[in-house]
C-alpha cells in the first residue's frame, strides 16, 4: 500500500515543474524556411511576410481523393475561431502537384471548400516548388491514376518565424485550437 501511494505521488509530481505548455502537436523549434510563391489570387506570398502572426504551413493538391480536403476543412474551421483571429492566423497550403494545381483548379478548390481569405493556396512551377519541398522535408511523387503520393503534415509557425509545432495528417480542429490557446492565451 505504501509503495502504491509513493507511485501516485511520483506520478503527480512528474506533471509539475515540466514544460510551461501542454501541446497536442509535437513541439519543434527551428527557423521556418523562406520562400516566395503565388496564391490563388496571383499575389506573391512569402514566409517572411508572415512575421507578427501565426501561420500553419501544409502541403496539399486540388485533385486529392482523400486526406487533402479533410486537412483543408479542419484548418479552415480553425480560421473561423476567435483565437485564430487573435493570433492573426493564416494557413499556407503549398501545392505538391504543380502540373494539376492550375490556377483554375486552385480557384475551384478554394470555392468548393469555402476556404476563407486567410487560407492561401500557394502554387508555382516544379522548379519553384521543389526547393520549398526540400526545405520542409516533403516527398512528392506521382501516384497511380493521377494521384500524388506526398508527405502530409502541418507545421505551426510562430510570429517570430520559428516552427513551433508539427501535426500529422490526422490533425483536428480541436488539436490546433488547443495549442493556439496555449500559445496566444
Amino acid at each position: 500500500m505504501r509503495r502504491l501511494a509513493l507511485v501516485a505521488v511520483v506520478a503527480v509530481l512528474a506533471g509539475c515543474g515540466g514544460s510551461k505548455w501542454s501541446f497536442d502537436g509535437t513541439a519543434i523549434s527551428t527557423p521556418a524556411p523562406s520562400f516566395t510563391l503565388s496564391d490563388q489570387s496571383g499575389s506573391a506570398v512569402t514566409m517572411s511576410a508572415q512575421r507578427g502572426r501565426y501561420a500553419i504551413v501544409t502541403f496539399l493538391y486540388t485533385h486529392c481523393p482523400d486526406v487533402c480536403p479533410v486537412i483543408a476543412g479542419a484548418l479552415n474551421r480553425v480560421l473561423q475561431t476567435p483565437v485564430a483571429k487573435r493570433a492573426k492566423l493564416r494557413v499556407l497550403a503549398i501545392s505538391v502537384d504543380p502540373k494539376g494545381d492550375t490556377h483554375a483548379a486552385v480557384v475551384r478548390f478554394v470555392r468548393e471548400h469555402r476556404l476563407l481569405p486567410a487560407f492561401r493556396y500557394l502554387t508555382g512551377t516544379r522548379a519553384e516548388l521543389r526547393p520549398v519541398w526540400t526545405a520542409f522535408h516533403i516527398a512528392s511523387t506521382p501516384g497511380p491514376s493521377g494521384t500524388v503520393s506526398h508527405s502530409a503534415f502541418e507545421i505551426l509557425v510562430d510570429p517570430k518565424g520559428r516552427e513551433r509545432l508539427i501535426y500529422d495528417s490526422n490533425v483536428t480542429t480541436a488539436e490546433v485550437l488547443h495549442d493556439l490557446n496555449e500559445l496566444v492565451g
